[in-house]
């Protein structure tokens, strides 16, 4: 992806201050999610580096990632995992609770979503305090998958989420 392309998502990237609660300055991806070309060079993007792995399996974190991994998927040619949030799959799940700044909680992966030894990649929009991505991360390899990457449209490195990820790699195409 060129400079100027990540120049192009970046500025697209909306700041809204106060969302969800007060003192939060949130990164809103609609606005490349509604334009068809920066959508695509979004995608590309994210679709180039989880290529490298050669994944059976792409794995999107409720909700955004849904939209972003299962694009990768399909562009890919292989499986797309949802991971949601408790009580929304209709089957049998794997389950883990994560500590949130007031709180906990819990996602889940169907228990056939990942066979043992398939190499999975996780896509998510935003990487803040790391805490659902690790949880993810640990969903994958309970059912037995290799983790090959975490991969994020956007990394909010400020806020030291990619410390709480171990064991795999961790790529944000834009960095803020």
């Amino acid at each position: 992806m060129s400079p100027a392309d990540l120049d192009r998502l970046r500025t697209a990237v909306r700041d809204v201050p106060d969302f969800p609660k007060p003192g939060i300055l949130f990164k809103d991806i609609t606005p490349i999610l509604g334009d068809g070309e920066l959508f695509r060079l979004a995608v590309a993007g994210l679709t180039e580096a989880a290529a490298i792995h050669r994944p059976h399996r792409i794995a999107g974190i409720d909700a955004r990632g849904f939209i972003l991994g299962g694009a990768v998927a399909n562009l890919l040619g292989v499986g797309f995992v949802p991971i949601r949030k408790k009580g929304k799959l209709p089957w049998r799940c794997e389950s883990v609770a994560y500590a949130l700044e007031y709180g906990e909680s819990v996602v889940e992966v169907h228990v056939d979503a990942v066979q043992p030894g398939e190499r999975v990649v996780i896509v998510d929009d935003l990487l803040a305090t790391g805490g659902t991505a690790a949880a993810a991360s640990q969903l994958i390899r309970q059912l037995g998958g290799e983790l090959c990457d975490l991969l994020f449209l956007i990394e909010l490195g400020f806020l030291g989420g990619r410390a709480k990820l171990t064991g795999a790699p961790v790529t944000a195409l834009l960095t803020f």
